[in-house]
């Protein structure tokens, strides 16, 4: 699900496909969600069909026609699918070029070389924040758990404790920091200054990620004690090869599509002119697939020649890099399929209505309505725009400052609680291998420990400004 090319385009008003009351909705996303995780839990379905079910469930206890139920699942799945999928493809392959060509195990004997046990949590959180910058979640997601996977494999170091860190700098990165799609769109709602939200979006991200990243790491690798799975991490190239790859020369493979999308977002910024033909350049250059494609070509030539490739052995080893992701994109659509098909019910309005009638302080508003529809709609970008539209007047008077904390309070609130009906807990799930109550205990936290530090730090800092 691809913040913005999905969850965006989802988050537009559309007509209910129900006339549900309030009271008849909230039933029929308790029911689809106890659907879902009974089947997955106690008869052991697999993930995509018990979401597909699910969101029959849902349908049908909010009395909606069973053929716009179905429309609004496929739309969803589709729509996800088209966003995310090529992505995740792209990611796959260059994984697996990473691997088979050694130049993954050039980059992690050279991490374990230089950081010791206990620094590697701090050191996996700095690079995941880094690249987390400009890419989407599930861009940093597929580029960096291969490496994670090795490194705590290889080093034999807790998957919680070198995972967490991981997915808490992309995160942090993608609820609270422009060029994100959420934050950006929050500021452009309640007219907030970029530069300033900026700012303070990284004052608040740093504590944020400590706390959520290398801190809660600590519990959650008690909680959960899991190996990283087999059957997803790159296996050390062969002896056979002519050569390894020197780091130098993968870690500029690995950052082409940071460098790329972070070129056009600060083209974006700088330009600012839709018409601009540097900024049209840009946007297609450092659009995610196109970032990612072009890692691959580069990947060709800095990876796969120099460890001794050839022409056939190149294409045997895309369609293997294919092979494994293949029901992770089955599940990860099937969530945007449920997503969809919440939001089609009329359940993301239906938050925002009961909402308007809440009396607290704007920041505690603006973060609670976005943590209502998060866990409504799984979507973190349909909770940070509905929730901007909804206390935009609210900005009329409010310093530059003040504005700026608003978006944040929104993008904190966004990230609250990440559960089965959002495709990326279930990214999160596939990739490491945990159950659902596993990915609940660690993930989910996780998630709700960004979300609460983060609006605290908020809170905090509007005393002061």
């Amino acid at each position: 699900m691809t913040r913005l090319s999905v969850e965006t385009l989802a988050a537009e008003p559309v007509e209910p496909i129900t006339s549900a009351g309030h009271a008849q909705l909230g039933i029929a996303v308790l029911a689809g969600i106890a659907v879902i995780v009974l089947l997955i839990t106690r008869f052991k379905l697999h993930a995509f069909l018990a979401l597909t079910i699910g969101s029959l469930a849902l349908g049908a206890f909010a009395g909606a026609p069973l053929d716009e139920v179905l429309t609004s699942f496929t739309t969803g799945l589709g729509t996800t699918v088209a966003g995310v999928g090529v992505l995740i493809a792209l990611g796959a392959i260059l994984g697996k070029m990473l691997a088979d060509s050694g130049g993954a195990d050039e980059i992690v004997d050279t991490m374990l070389a230089r950081a010791g046990g206990r620094s590697m949590p701090w050191a996996m959180v700095l690079i995941a924040s880094v690249i987390g910058l400009p890419l989407f979640f599930e861009v940093g997601v597929v580029l960096l758990i291969p490496v994670v996977l090795m490194v705590a494999q290889r080093g034999n170091h807790s998957l919680m404790r070198i995972g967490i860190p991981a997915l808490a700098g992309l995160s942090v990165m993608h609820g609270l920091v422009p060029p994100h799609p959420g934050p950006l769109v929050a500021i452009d709602a309640v007219e907030a200054d970029l530069g300033v939200t900026l700012a303070l979006g990284v004052l608040v991200a740093v504590p944020t990620v400590i706390v959520a990243g290398p801190l809660f790491s600590r519990y959650a690798a008690r909680w959960v004690d899991v190996p990283a799975p087999e059957r997803m991490i790159p296996q050390r190239a062969s002896e056979e090869l002519a050569r390894r790859p020197g780091f130098g020369a993968t870690l500029i493979t690995i950052l082409l599509p940071v460098i790329l999308m972070l070129s056009k977002a600060l083209v974006d910024i700088v330009v600012d002119d839709p018409e601009n033909t540097t900024q049209r350049v840009f946007d297609v250059v450092g659009s995610p697939l196109i970032a990612l494609l072009a890692a691959v070509l580069l990947g060709i030539f800095t990876l796969l020649r120099p460890a001794g490739f050839g022409k056939e052995r190149v294409s045997g080893l895309v369609e293997k890099g294919l092979a494994p992701i293949a029901g992770i994109l089955l599940i990860v659509g099937a969530g945007g399929g449920f997503k969809q098909t919440l939001i089609d019910t009329g359940v993301g309005q239906m938050i925002l209505d009961i909402s308007e009638d809440w009396s607290v302080p704007a920041l505690l508003l603006a973060w609670l309505i976005a943590v209502a529809i998060r866990l409504a709609t799984g979507s973190a970008t349909v909770a940070t725009v509905s929730a901007a539209g909804l206390v935009a007047p609210l900005a009329a008077g409010m310093s530059t400052g003040e504005t700026a904390l608003l978006v944040l309070a929104i993008g904190a609130g966004s990230l609250f609680f990440s559960h089965v009906n959002d495709a990326g807990f279930w990214l999160v799930k596939e990739y490491f291998g945990l159950s659902v109550g596993q990915t609940v205990k660690t993930w989910s936290v996780m998630e709700t420990v960004i979300s609460v530090v983060a609006g605290a730090f908020v809170l905090l800092l509007s005393l002061v400004i």
